[in-house]
């Protein structure tokens, strides 16, 4: 490890900031003791320093003692011995240039640079002493080692998923995450705390202020870059990003988790990517999510600001926290979508979710604002003509309705809401909020005396499973709990809206009057034509349904909403050829195009760490009913369960996706 390169500067500090692995200085191999300095060494700007942790004696000793560097001689054979190394726990992580010296009665003498002996050292979860020590075999394996994930989205009640190359072993991706943190101009002195560490990785992950790995982009226009649905992991990025020293285009949310945890993974930090369900995107982290209605119950856009993500992602890494109080270690949120500013730059955490639980939003980093995407309540408030506001209903459910992550050991999904919050309703989950409340969260609108009573009426609506390119029905329900006869105005609106929420143009307008008799329901059933929505779909393919009513005797308002995910066609993926280390075999890419219009400007990536290099090809158009093919040959180089991941983007159909996993067998030996 060396400094970075500049003059020395005078006062307190009289060397340069030590803020870049890359830059070095040849050592000199002979170094007198206390003789003049041999020409053209300068033993300042980027010499190392031991009391920073760029340089590092190691002792050879009779024992190795934890915790402590020492080499110990394991074997003496004629001239050469044999040494056994150990690093410090506390040691920074990068790459550190090796070499062997001898202290003699005149000064040292070293053996000159030599790149093949560089050393790189990494965070070790095995390692008691570790800040990141993590215990369990199997869960080691799953959030160190394992470089395929599977990263959930969708809708909560239509949860999709799709695998994600995360690669941290792939060629050139260690030395890319090195790069990051030199980029950042992160002193190496503090690259051996995984709280700095990670803190950084969430800014420089996004290029929102500083030139980071990312750019973002939610405005489905994706000009001279890669939609971020056609990404099928993290390699291509990374390397991208190292080669041209420019921000890659374009991410959203689960695109930055993915390339977060190969940074986090590739550094030796258990993570993992966490889906949160109705994640709350409040600006002021009020813990209250307001959607504003017009008198007529239709939904007032102006002043409605805050939005409800349908899913949203981020990362947790494994650490201890020596700078918080005991208990709060394990598992934080870290996130590296540019949100909110946190001290100037756009990031967020490391949080302690088990603070973030019981309320202790006191605690650095970004506590309060992760509080509030699993807690807020959801508030309709109508906005009266002269200028009133009535809170109609509050639903203190609806957001942080559902967290996951993936299982241990599989593809499947692993629920950890109670990680992050208490039931409802729970004497524990009145006094997370209590003690929120306390450390500043901001108290939501004091809602009693103002609430409506119950209405006599229920409303409630579904929507039948929906293909891409067909028509489907929405079934709306009203209930009547009275001896009363009631009539009601209904109005629906369906939006073509991106997955944060927020609406891009309003696709069905259908109002109709209901009339309910005595202790008694009706359906009423609205069919959605493929025509009204085809042509301006994003590339989620997600659908949002607000339903309101008016109840005309007692002025009631009725308010619900639902989002659907249309279900996409998929890619098929067939391999052909002995599946086994060294050998040839046949990778098949096959779509068909089920649409009614022709695709344009299609590009398919594919992906498999171990298997194939990432790679993806062009196709001009796809004819309606056409099948394409795309036969690549590769030689799979790790053995054992392995997965191919494919993505196809054009510029009609987006967010298609295929997945094929597999057993490579070992090559016999000979």
């Amino acid at each position: 490890m060396s400094e970075t390169s500049g003059p020395a500067f005078g006062g307190r500090r009289a060397l340069p900031r030590n803020a870049s692995n890359a830059a070095e200085d040849d050592l000199p191999t002979v170094e007198l003791q206390g003789g003049p300095v041999p020409r053209g060494v300068n033993l300042q700007g980027r010499y190392p320093q031991e009391n920073k942790g760029t340089y590092i004696p190691v002792p050879i000793v009779p024992e190795l003692q934890r915790g402590k560097w020492g080499a110990k001689v394991i074997m003496r054979e004629n001239r050469s011995v044999r040494l056994s190394i150990q690093s410090s726990p506390e040691c920074i992580v990068g790459k550190f240039r090796m070499y062997v010296a001898v202290w003699t009665p005149y000064g040292i003498l070293r053996t000159s640079r030599n790149p093949e002996t560089d050393t790189y050292i990494l965070f070790n979860p095995w390692c008691e002493e570790d800040a990141v020590y993590l215990d369990g075999d199997k869960e080691r394996e799953e959030y160190v080692l394992n470089d395929i994930g599977v990263i959930f989205y969708g809708d909560f009640n239509d949860i999709k998923s799709r695998s994600w190359s995360y690669g941290q072993f792939e060629d050139g991706i260690l030395d890319a995450c090195l790069y990051v943190m030199d980029k950042a101009q992160m002193d190496l002195s503090g690259r051996g705390n995984p709280i700095k560490v990670s803190r950084v990785g969430s800014a420089m992950v996004n290029a929102k202020d500083d030139e980071g790995v990312l750019v973002g982009s939610w405005d489905n226009i994706y000009a001279y870059g890669v939609p971020p649905s056609a990404w099928t992991g993290s390699v291509d990025i990374l390397l991208e990003y190292q080669s041209t020293k420019s921000p890659v285009r374009y991410g959203q949310c689960w695109v930055f988790a993915g390339v977060f945890n190969t940074f986090l993974r590739c550094l030796g930090i258990p993570a993992r990517v966490i889906t949160n369900y109705f994640s709350a995107h409040d600006n002021d982290a009020n813990l209250q999510m307001d959607i504003f209605l017009e008198e007529d119950g239709n939904v007032n856009s102006k002043l409605t600001k805050d939005s409800v993500w349908n899913y949203h992602c981020w990362n947790e890494a494994w650490m201890t926290r020596p700078d918080l109080p005991v208990g709060f270690g394990g598992w934080q949120a870290v996130d590296s979508t540019p949100q909110e500013n946190s001290d100037g730059m756009y990031r967020c955490g490391p949080a302690s979710v088990q603070a973030i639980k019981h309320g202790h939003i006191c605690f650095q980093f970004d506590a309060p604002f992760v509080f509030a995407e699993v807690n807020s309540d959801l508030i309709y408030i109508t906005a009266k003509k002269d200028g009133t506001h009535v809170v109609e209903t509050v639903d203190t459910t609806h957001i942080g309705k559902l967290i996951v992550t993936k299982e241990v050991g599989g593809d499947g999904i692993k629920d950890i809401t109670d990680t992050y919050k208490f039931q409802e309703g729970q004497e524990e989950e009145r006094l997370a909020l209590e003690t929120a409340l306390m450390y500043g969260a901001k108290k939501p609108l004091n809602i009693e005396g103002i609430l409506k009573p119950r209405s006599d009426v229920d409303m409630n609506f579904d929507v039948e499973n929906a293909v891409l390119g067909r028509d489907f029905k929405l079934t709306i329900t009203f209930q009547n709990n009275s001896p009363r006869r009631y009539t009601l105005l209904a109005y629906l609106s369906g939006n073509i809206v991106f997955y944060t929420g927020v609406s891009k143009t309003e696709f069905k307008k259908e109002t109709f009057e209901v009339t309910l008799e005595p202790l008694s329901f009706k359906r009423e059933e609205v069919l959605i034509r493929a025509g009204e929505y085809m042509g301006q779909l994003l590339e989620q393919a997600y659908l949002h349904f607000f339903v309101t009513a008016r109840v005309n005797e007692s002025k009631d308002i009725l308010a619900k909403q639902k989002s659907t995910v249309l279900t996409i066609p998929q890619l098929i993926i067939k391999v052909r050829g002995a599946k086994m280390v060294g050998s040839d075999m046949v990778v098949t890419v096959e779509f068909t195009n089920p649409l009614k219009e022709t695709l344009r400007n299609v590009w398919i990536h594919l992906d498999g760490p171990g298997v194939i290099k990432p790679m993806r090809k062009m196709f001009r158009e796809i004819q309606p009913s056409a099948t394409i093919q795309w036969e690549e040959v590769c030689r799979p180089w790790v053995s054992g369960p392995r997965k191919l991941i494919a993505s196809m983007t054009s510029d009609s159909l987006r967010h298609v996706y295929g997945e094929l996993n597999l057993q490579i067998q070992r090559r016999p030996s000979a």
